[in-house]
């Protein structure tokens, strides 16, 4: 046995209400057998007065008044009924062969059509129909029109609402973001310790090349994009060097055998090769690969000249060579600042970028225009380690006195962090001071 599933119910629309208004019985007794036999649902009053009684009680879709009625007239009648039930379609029924009488009806009950007596049953149905048909017509137009204002209003709503979910999605999203980028930025500085975690004189050199070659980059004008890169790639500039063994790393360049430089200047390929899988480090693997290259087209690997190597290799050259000048490693002792920059005035033409040592000048002479634009300027305190509090931000990195990296800038101070600053400052009998970024500048 199957289950029938029984067809839907339709609600059945109720009949239209027609009301008949006429003094006289025989009149009224026509119409309401008419209207009954067609479907229609019938009220009669004898008079305007009743009629009017009657809609204070009825709700009457359609009404037919006769023009010619005692103590009310049709055109009266219909001009209350216009006044007090505006949605009641109005039909006068008249005799009367006076054309102002009518005009009378239909300036002041606004009627629908004027039916004359005696009247045709196919006809006055039609006529009937039609109206009903029209105001219905009439009554969808106001319904649809309340509901497209009713749905603008609530697209206007949404609209808003969506408005203010993108602009907080989008903070959401520039949040992290800047997360996401400091998060970046400390990942590559300590992948930069690496290297410097073999002792010696190496410790914070990749630090320092990475200021010295963001400044100069600044002050040479470059987009927010290249002094990012060359600020990255001095982080990373020597990660090729992983692979040294100790001898080569303590062995300033000008003493190598020439084996041992044929290995040395190897490094800056191998880190571009360590380098290949992160697609968002090509541009800075490219900068490291060229840093020995050399401004005359004497360098390494693929001798270019000038313009040729890209700017960002020709300042990080720079900037290596300064520092390297400085802790031996490139020369057979250590030189001061001032040493190093005369070597490098001179290699100007030569090893260096005439453009790039005029900007190195610059910014060892004072550097006024080296600072970097920012929205935001903060000021900085310093803070002895026992004095740090929760919720204190890094105005700079935080690095031993052995020059490793602890804490990167912008890093928000926790309970466990603090004790981690306190456990190392006392495990080493140190003083360590601490810098925390302050309010904002106006």
């Amino acid at each position: 046995m199957t289950d029938s599933i029984a067809p839907p119910i339709e609600a059945k629309q109720a009949p239209a209400s027609i009301l008949c208004v006429d003094d006289e019985p025989n009149i009224l007794s026509s119409l309401r057998r008419l209207f009954r036999a067609k479907g229609f649902q019938v009220h009669i009053a004898e008079g305007g007065k009743a009629g009017l009684a009657l809609l204070e009680k009825e709700s009457v879709d359609l009404v037919i008044s006769d023009m010619r009625m005692p103590e009310m007239d049709g055109a009266h009648f219909l001009e209350q009924v216009r006044a007090r039930w505006p949605d009641t379609v109005r039909l006068l029924l008249t005799g009367y062969s006076e054309i102002s009488s009518i005009i009378d009806a239909i300036n002041r009950g606004e009627i629908y059509r004027y039916i004359t007596k005696p009247w045709d049953d196919h006809d006055i149905v039609l006529i009937v129909r039609q109206a009903l048909e029209r105001k219905a017509l009439e009554a969808e137009k106001k319904r649809l029109e309340a509901l497209t204002l009713e749905q603008n209003q609530q697209l206007k709503a949404l609209n808003a609402s969506l408005e203010s979910r993108v602009e907080a999605r989008t903070a959401e999203l520039q949040v992290a973001n800047e997360r996401l980028k400091s998060s970046f930025i400390t990942s590559i500085k300590v992948f930069s310790t690496l290297i410097e975690m073999r002792g010696g004189n190496l410790a914070g050199h990749s630090r320092r090349v990475a200021d010295l070659a963001r400044k100069i980059a600044l002050r040479l004008q470059l987009d927010s994009k290249q002094v990012q890169e060359v600020f990255v790639a001095g982080l990373l500039h020597e990660i090729g060097k992983i692979g040294f063994a100790d001898d080569l790393l303590k062995t300033p360049v000008a003493m190598m055998k020439p084996e041992q430089l044929d290995v040395y200047r190897k490094h800056t390929v191998h880190a571009e090769q360590l380098l290949l899988p992160l697609v968002d480090l090509r541009p800075v693997s490219d900068i490291i690969c060229a840093q020995f290259e050399r401004y005359d087209g004497t360098g390494f690997p693929d001798q270019l000249t000038g313009e040729a190597i890209p700017l960002a290799a020709r300042i990080l050259t720079l900037s290596s060579d300064f520092d390297n000048m400085q802790i031996g490693t490139l020369t057979q002792r250590q030189l001061t600042a001032e040493e190093a920059k005369v070597i490098i005035v001179h290699g100007a033409g030569k090893r260096y970028d005439p453009a790039v040592v005029g900007a190195f000048v610059d910014v060892l002479d004072g550097g006024r225009a080296t600072k970097e634009p920012k929205e935001e300027q903060f000021t900085e305190f310093a803070v002895p380690a026992n004095e740090l509090r929760v919720g204190m931000t890094l105005a700079r990195d935080l690095i031993t006195p052995s020059g490793l990296l602890m804490l990167s800038t912008d890093h928000v101070l926790d309970a466990r962090l603090i004790q981690r600053i306190l456990d190392f400052q006392k495990s080493g009998g140190l003083r360590l001071t601490v810098y925390i970024r302050g309010e904002r500048k106006d």
